[in-house]
């Protein structure tokens, strides 16, 4: 009704928040499925997948919606906005933090990185329009403001889908264990064995869901084959057990 590039990419941005969310669906029935031949460690990374190609669609929207903002402030084009131009953009804010919430909530409940993406892409949304409704009060005062309205939306959803696609790709190309799990895998040992084995290398596999985890750690020279098998089997067990992570355990002589 209005022209407004800015409303228009906000209405693109939401309409990705409806696909995103199908690619979620789509992820997450994938990731429940459970080891087979090909896939030993389970179909965990396919939720990443979806959560990558949630990064992926938001940044060919923002770059689209820069490039047609840039346009419309070196025409000097000028919008007009209405009353449902304004009634329509407070209910969408109110629609997509309530859709946030969902997600969010759904996120932490599940553990889900998609999710808790997908929640920030609501959010994202919420702010994108609420920055467009104060671009349609005060529109009419200035010819530029929809195309400056449409390059800060652009560059919400350029962000969003750089911060996505960082966890995302973090996650599928690997990284180290972070520092709290690693201290808390320490306190385990110890609080499990009556020696010192001097726990290092630790090493962490993420498979959405399931973890795996490899360590060193270190044992008397003289000590028996099967007693250090005992030791490491011991710690694999009560790692499984406490953290839900499967340990192998390599040992090395002290």
């Amino acid at each position: 009704m209005t022209g407004s590039v800015g409303l228009i990419a906000d209405a693109w941005h939401t309409l990705s928040d409806s696909l995103s969310s199908v690619a979620v669906l789509i992820g997450l029935r994938a990731s429940k499925k459970p080891p087979d031949k090909e896939h030993p460690y389970g179909h965990g990374r396919a939720e990443l997948a979806s959560t990558l190609l949630i990064g992926m669609v938001l940044t060919l929207i923002g770059v689209n919606f820069f490039r047609e903002s840039i346009d419309r402030l070196i025409n000097r084009e000028s919008v007009v906005f209405g009353f449902w131009a304004k009634a329509i953009t407070v209910i969408s804010i109110l629609a997509k933090e309530g859709l946030a919430q969902i997600s969010f909530y759904a996120g932490r409940k599940n553990n889900s990185p998609s999710l808790r993406a997908d929640g920030w892409h609501h959010r994202s949304d919420a702010l994108s329009s609420i920055i467009i409704l104060f671009g349609i009060f005060f529109g009419a005062n200035f010819w530029w403001m929809d195309g400056v309205l449409g390059l800060i939306v652009s560059a919400l959803i350029l962000y969003a889908s750089y911060d996505i696609i960082k966890i995302a790709l973090g996650e599928i190309i690997g990284k180290s264990a972070d520092e709290k799990t690693i201290n808390e895998i320490r306190e385990l040992v110890d609080s499990v064995l009556d020696r010192e084995v001097h726990l290092h290398h630790v090493h962490m596999h993420i498979y959405g869901d399931h973890k795996e985890l490899t360590c060193h750690i270190k044992l008397p020279p003289d000590m028996t084959l099967k007693k250090a098998h005992d030791i490491a089997n011991h710690i694999e067990d009560q790692i499984r057990l406490q953290m839900n992570i499967e340990a192998t355990i390599h040992m090395e002589p002290l």
